[in-house]
């Protein structure tokens, strides 16, 4: 039986497990995620505990100092395969983490495992299946480990496309038109599938239902190009949604969790600009290589129409039963209308996203949202809430 080395010296700071990469398409942009909180979060406050896990599922330590992970467009950054394995374990009431060695790497006996201590809180920066769709929610719910975000249902709504939808129409949102090819309805009748969305209007945008950062999504203008776009978008998720395009500004507003029995707050309403001409829409090169996107926040809304936003986007957080925080999407259209597109419940996360740069202005700066979240993390119990 594995044998445990001493343990690292005991700490009063919270001990707080970054928890990064993971297995969906979304993996480099949750590494630079990563690294750009490990620059900003208090040192002086926090003992950090960078943990990757790689494309493959692997859980390994990381160095705390990642580089300059940045994305280009020949460059996406990635967990290494370790040579280590993370095992979280209940420490009699408290939640512990420790690494089992491969031999070549050790001194000691083969199996050995070093106990890395305590963890007090998660904050996974995971986007994308297996990671913010409820899965390892679940699972750190069932280890009784604190978390930064959203629980397993709230996850599960916010990731699916779909059911996210269903959720506001029945809240009383005003949702555009759409429709759902699942895998079975693919693989048995592509055509009927493709039938089903004949009562939408162009352009549509198709889109895995279970994806973000923009990921296998494509613009139709034509329907000869409907089936590649469905194929692009499977390559993804084998779950499918296509949009009716909307016409209207995109606006976008953050909401973050309030302490006790206080309610959500909304950040000021940002408005995305993509040059015309540069992309089709705002897709992954326009969010994370080339710069092109700009925000601008508070958006140019009336006053009226400013505070309706923030009004709907803590309703729409709430709908969903989300904690923590949330960014939440909407069109508004010429006639002053409100539909909302989607709520994302871990939104990009490093300083140039569109989430900490709207809360940036409306007073929040970066390392102290990130001290927010994780005292909000801290402050929720576990369990049935």
């Amino acid at each position: 039986m594995a044998e445990k080395a001493t343990s690292m010296p005991a700490t009063t700071k919270p001990r707080v497990l970054l928890l990064f990469g993971g297995r969906s398409s979304e993996h480099s942009v949750s590494c630079v995620t990563a690294a750009s909180v490990m620059k900003a979060i208090d040192r002086r406050k926090y003992d950090v505990i960078p943990v990757g896990i790689t494309k493959a599922g692997s859980w390994t330590l990381v160095d705390s100092s990642p580089g300059d992970w940045t994305l280009t467009s020949g460059e996406h950054p990635e967990v290494a395969a370790g040579s280590s394995q993370l095992h979280l374990s209940d420490g009699e009431g408290t939640a512990e983490i420790s690494v089992a060695k491969e031999s070549r790497l050790m001194s000691g006996a083969n199996g050995e495992i070093e106990d890395l201590g305590r963890v007090d809180v998660v904050f996974p920066l995971l986007h994308g299946p297996f990671g913010e769709d409820g899965t390892l929610q679940g699972m750190l719910e069932l280890a009784d480990l604190p978390y930064v975000g959203a629980g397993v249902a709230a996850s599960a709504i916010g990731m699916d496309k779909h059911y996210m939808k269903v959720v506001f129409e029945s809240a009383g949102f005003r949702v555009g038109p759409y429709a759902v090819i699942t895998d079975k309805q693919w693989r048995r009748d592509p055509e009927a599938a493709l039938a089903g969305t004949h009562g939408l209007e162009l352009p549509l945008f198709v889109k895995p239902a279970r994806a973000g950062s923009s990921m296998g999504i494509t613009r139709v203008d034509d329907r000869d190009q409907l089936r590649t776009a469905v194929e692009a978008a499977r390559e993804h998720d084998p779950k499918v949604v296509i949009e009716e395009g909307i016409t209207g500004r995109e606006i976008e507003c953050g909401v973050l969790e309030g302490h006790g029995d206080e309610p959500p707050r909304a950040s000021f309403p940002g408005e995305i600009a993509v040059p015309e001409g540069a992309h089709a829409f705002y897709d992954f090169e326009a969010k994370y290589v080339d710069d092109s996107a700009a925000l601008s926040c508070p958006a140019d809304l009336p006053e009226e129409d400013g505070e309706a936003i923030r009004r709907l986007a803590v309703a729409a957080f709430d709908a969903v039963g989300a904690e923590g925080l949330a960014r939440v999407d909407f069109f508004y259209t010429d006639v002053g209308e409100w539909v909302i597109n989607e709520i994302n419940t871990m939104p990009g996360f490093t300083p140039s996203s569109m989430y900490p740069q709207m809360w940036a202005k409306t007073g929040i700066a970066y390392p102290d949202l990130i001290d927010e979240l994780i005292e909000l993390a801290l402050e929720r119990p576990l369990g049935l809430r």
